[in-house]
């Protein structure tokens, strides 16, 4: 049973996200267009990252976890990776928008933390620049958030706190991918190609991996609606 475990957390992740979209206060589905070019425009970057991180070595995969299909040497449940945990953290973020729509915080606030999130990123990027994960990491990490900041900074004040909510369920989940709860990992790191710093069992640099991954979704889904509206 233990070849499915990452099936399983791919499926589970979507399957209450997928469902409540049909909420009548959420009506989530009428996302579902824009989502899906958002999703499909992301996953294509984020995937040449991971074959090429694969190939390398950088990062892999254990076959036990896995039922043992594979496209471009990335196990399946890999790409299913790229297209359950976006769905499941957009919807959280509209979903908490929803039931927080008159949150707010200061303007000087905002300031303070994109500056800081820009240069501990390229402090990183810069210092490590031979650790392939931190160094690709935060670098695509520094040009999102500045892109947003940019183009759409509104989306990127309220996506810094909801994030905070984002990390419960990334921990649980990428926690257990990273070996928490089980006897291995389901994927491993060449920590000479990070920082070596984990959270639990998780690389410090899947934080911002995450936050990369979740913010390009968001930023390109509200482009996208932008066009239709």
């Amino acid at each position: 049973m233990m070849k499915y475990l990452y099936l399983f957390l791919n499926i589970a992740s979507l399957l209450i996200p997928l469902v409540v979209s049909f909420h009548p206060r959420l009506k989530f589905y009428k996302k579902w267009p824009a989502l899906a070019l958002s999703t499909l425009i992301t996953g294509v970057f984020f995937i040449v990252w991971d074959v090429i991180f694969t190939s390398h070595g950088i990062w892999g995969f254990n076959a036990s976890y896995l039922i043992g299909v594979d496209l471009l040497n990335l196990p399946i449940e890999e790409w299913l990776f790229f297209i359950c945990i976006p769905y499941a953290c957009v919807f959280t973020y509209y979903a908490l928008l929803e039931l927080l729509p008159n949150f707010s915080y200061s303007e000087k606030w905002f300031r303070g933390i994109f500056a800081t999130l820009l240069f501990v990123s390229l402090a990183l990027a810069i210092t490590y620049n031979k650790r392939w994960y931190t160094f690709v990491n935060y670098s695509y990490f520094a040009f999102v958030l500045v892109l947003v900041y940019l183009k759409n900074r509104a989306l990127l004040k309220s996506f810094f706190v909801i994030f905070l909510s984002i990390l419960l369920p990334f921990f649980l989940v990428n926690g257990i991918l990273t070996g928490s709860f089980i006897d291995g990992e389901v994927v491993w790191y060449d920590n000479a190609h990070n920082l070596g710093v984990r959270l639990f069992t998780i690389p410090v640099e899947d934080m911002a991996y995450a936050f990369s991954l979740i913010l390009t979704n968001l930023f390109l889904l509200e482009l996208f609606q932008g066009n239709e509206k």
